[in-house]
């Protein structure tokens, strides 16, 4: 007795989605010949089988699917298939993890872009009048606003609120490294006066480039200095 010996034939098919949508671009692999097409934008195939192959379908958003060609597929050369789509989970957003976020690691600014305060931006547009720029005024180059603001003393004012701005700046720092109870009870600071002392501290250019440095060790050898400064003059306005 002969053994029958299964014949390939050419098996048409077609892929889709929720059983509705075609799908195009679908690898459909056939892994017993190894012949491998792909879907056409009506989801339709054509490749070479057997009954019994096993067609291998995948792609990077759906499910994989393998479906073997049964006998009534097979004579009638007609398969289909359905694939899910595959499932994304989002990581859940976790406003103090992603404290690192801000608006130059998102591109909105350039990175290490000079951050300017209230008060520099003011200076900035006011613009600084220099006497060379009269030049500028009779050429009819030069904007107004620079003579306007030097005539009426605006950027005087301005450089004036840049400087104060600075000083409350280093104000804060003093209050966040320093408790009352430091000035009182080791620097011997009368309670009364410890907000003078803060701003004779940070009119001292020494200690206010130790804050702006967060050298906390520089600040506090200086300000034992200064503390004592400031006693003295205390007393002397005291005779």
């Amino acid at each position: 007795m002969v053994a029958q010996i299964a014949t390939e034939k050419l098996i048409s098919g077609q892929v889709t989605s929720n059983n509705v949508s075609p799908l195009e671009g679908i690898n459909v692999t056939n892994t017993s010949n190894k012949i491998m097409v792909v879907t056409d934008r009506y989801g339709h195939f054509s490749i070479l089988a057997k009954e019994q192959d096993i067609l291998s379908f995948s792609a990077v958003n759906y499910e994989p699917l393998r479906k073997i060609i049964n006998k009534q597929e097979f004579n009638m050369g007609i398969i289909t298939a359905d694939l899910t789509p595959k499932s994304i989970e989002l990581n859940e957003v976790i406003v103090n993890k992603n404290s690192n976020i801000s608006a130059e690691s998102l591109g909105i600014i350039p990175k290490d872009q000079v951050k300017l305060t209230t008060a520099e931006r003011r200076l900035q547009t006011a613009g600084d009048f220099k006497p060379v720029q009269l030049l500028g005024l009779l050429g009819g180059f030069l904007a107004v606003d620079p003579i306007l603001n030097a005539i009426s003393g605006r950027t005087k004012m301005l450089k004036k609120e840049l400087t104060n701005e600075k000083k409350e700046f280093l104000m804060q720092k003093m209050e966040n490294l320093f408790e009352d109870k430091y000035y009182i009870e080791t620097l011997k600071i009368p309670e009364d006066f410890i907000r003078g002392f803060q701003y004779y501290c940070v009119e001292d250019p020494d200690f206010a480039r130790s804050l702006n440095d967060k050298n906390k060790t520089m600040s506090m050898f200086l300000i034992v200095g200064l503390a004592s400064e400031f006693k003295k003059n205390l007393e002397n306005n005291e005779k």
